[in-house]
């Protein structure tokens, strides 16, 4: 296949390394010479360390570089099969390029969106053939991250999603399919794991290393959610967790907060900046956290409850099926369990209790428990009733 690759960034270089890994030969485009020239850059030192590893052989590794050609001309485009764009996350900038490839593209090509948070329905509806669009939302970096959310425009042909779908899960991805709503599954789902770490560093339950330590060491999760957000980098994840909450209509559950905001404007941005929730910088002193079982199961299950409330209503609204919501979860962004078998097994009943005791503590509504989730433990029901 001829695969088109527009943006030369992190996550354009990654998506090309994956098609060119599967055979493909991909036309990587940016308009700035010196991304192209980091990107190849990059991935020579990529290939180098496959090769050490002994992952892959030389020979391998010299067909992936040959089979991406770094140019600066969208006209190379033209002979593309699929074209994925993966630029800077604005509206009219997208809509801009997609109406300009339109001109350039065969008719059969296939134009898709790499956006982790803007509708793709608004991208396709710059086109004249807005059927042939969709969007094909890989992780960061793309080469590890298994899943791929693939999701269709109201626009979408059938046809067009089936093929787009194909040709992901036959570059070794495992792919989910989400509907067209803010944030799709994963960066929807995952709201309450920075939203509510955050709301318990601000009003003095525990501090960051506490908070990092509960989730990982009684959680089990990879990684605690501070030092997930200054991986991420806070100016990257404040801003997704933004607009998606404008997109919700300004939706008390994906409230931004002024934490992770004053340290965006401080610039302190985690790991890339040195300093972040915790200091990166030479001979600074790790905090310790407070290792007290009590009080970091207490953490665990008030943001447990909040991700397993989040999953049940993407659920109730349709935006994906149980064994997508949960494969997203747990290949998306590495979660200990699927959320809707973990409600399964802490119990329906238990996790509506918990959510309506928060409710009768804040009466906030962004601690509302989904109907789907509160109907179930009523009849008893499970989400996976076979097991």
């Amino acid at each position: 296949m001829n695969i088109g690759i527009i943006g030369a960034g992190a996550m354009g270089s990654g998506i090309a390394q994956v098609a060119a890994t599967a055979n493909c030969n991909v036309n990587l485009y940016d308009t700035r010479p010196e991304a192209l020239a980091i990107s190849q850059e990059k991935l020579a030192k990529i290939m180098n360390r496959l090769v050490e590893k002994e992952r892959i052989t030389a020979e391998k590794a010299a067909d992936i570089q040959a089979n991406i050609n770094y140019v600066e001309s969208l006209e190379t485009m033209a002979q593309s099969d699929l074209v994925i764009e993966a630029i800077v996350e604005k509206l009219e900038v997208k809509k801009e390029v997609f109406s300009t490839l339109e001109t350039i593209v065969s008719d059969q090509c296939i134009l898709a969106t790499n956006t982790s948070s803007l509708p793709v329905t608004a991208i396709a509806a710059a086109c004249k053939h807005p059927e042939r669009v969709l969007g094909i939302h890989f992780f960061n970096p793309a080469p590890l991250m298994k899943l791929v959310e693939v999701i269709p425009a109201i626009q979408t042909d059938q046809a067009v999603f089936d093929q787009a779908k194909s040709t992901i899960d036959s570059w070794g991805k495992l792919t989910v399919e989400a509907k067209d709503t803010p944030g799709f599954i994963v960066n929807r789902v995952a709201r309450p794991f920075y939203g509510e770490a955050l709301r318990l560093l601000e009003e003095g339950v525990a501090d960051v290393a506490t908070i990092d330590w509960a989730m990982t060491k009684i959680g089990g999760f990879r990684m605690g959610p501070f030092t997930l957000m200054d991986y991420i980098g806070n100016d990257i994840n404040y801003a997704v967790t933004e607009t998606v909450f404008k997109a919700f209509y300004y939706d008390s559950r994906y409230r931004p907060a002024f934490t992770q905001k004053r340290l965006t404007e401080a610039g302190y941005l985690g790991r890339k900046s040195g300093r972040g929730y915790y200091d990166y910088r030479e001979n600074a002193e790790k905090p310790m956290p407070n290792q007290d079982e009590t009080l970091g199961q207490k953490i665990v299950d008030r943001i447990v409850a909040m991700l397993i409330n989040e999953a049940a209503d993407a659920l109730h609204l349709n935006i994906a099926s149980r064994d997508d919501l949960d494969l997203a979860m747990t290949k998306g962004v590495n979660y200990p369990k699927g959320l809707l078998q973990w409600a399964d097994e802490i119990g329906l009943s238990t996790c509506v209790s918990r959510l309506d005791d928060l409710f009768e503590e804040y009466h906030e509504s962004r601690y509302r428990c989904s109907p789907m989730l509160r109907r179930m433990a009523k009849w008893g029901r499970k989400f996976y009733p076979e097991t």
